[in-house]
């Protein structure tokens, strides 16, 4: 038995404990944004956000989120139907094309965000007690784990520096 939230709806599950978070998600739940692209963690199309943390999702077992807060790209959306800000920012700057790895793309995003506004270091970051610039480098870097297909790069990356520039909330 497996007890937590998803996009802010409880949820009190029997999961076989092999179950991955992916698949109960879009199996169990029919929450089918989150994608399933490698099944290895190896191109960040499944990442989702656990207590607000970003997280491969093909790579956590459901029954390791017993008490967690769970945020799929259909939890995104705020409650009136608006878009959450990195959404729209997608949409304004084409920051897709087939729009497979997107779900994952914007909820990186949000996990990225959050991490930068935090101070959270990253691979590069130069000076560690400092806090981390919105540079197109750090971004980058702090992306990488999530793979487009088609290339809509260009798009991801505009919108990134806007958002993390203007400080939009994540």
């Amino acid at each position: 038995m497996a007890a937590f939230s998803v996009n802010g709806e409880h949820y009190d599950l029997t999961v076989d404990t092999r179950t991955t978070l992916l698949d109960l998600l879009r199996e169990q739940l029919i929450l089918t944004g989150t994608h399933k692209g490698c099944d290895h963690g190896q191109c960040g199309a499944c990442t989702i956000l656990v207590n607000g943390q970003r997280i491969l999702s093909c790579l956590s077992l459901a029954a390791m989120h017993e008490g967690d807060s769970i945020t799929t790209i259909e939890g995104l959306s705020a409650a009136n139907g608006t878009l959450h800000p990195v959404q729209a920012a997608f949409i304004d700057h084409d920051g897709f094309q087939c729009g497979y790895c997107t779900s994952g793309q914007i909820c990186s995003a949000v996990g990225m965000l959050r991490e930068l506004a935090a101070g959270n270091p990253s691979y590069i970051t130069a000076d560690l007690s400092a806090h981390p610039e919105a540079v197109t480098e750090e971004l980058h870097e702090r992306m990488s784990g999530n793979l487009c297909r088609c290339s809509a790069y260009v798009g991801i990356s505009v919108a990134l520096i806007e958002l993390a520039r203007t400080k939009v909330p994540a």
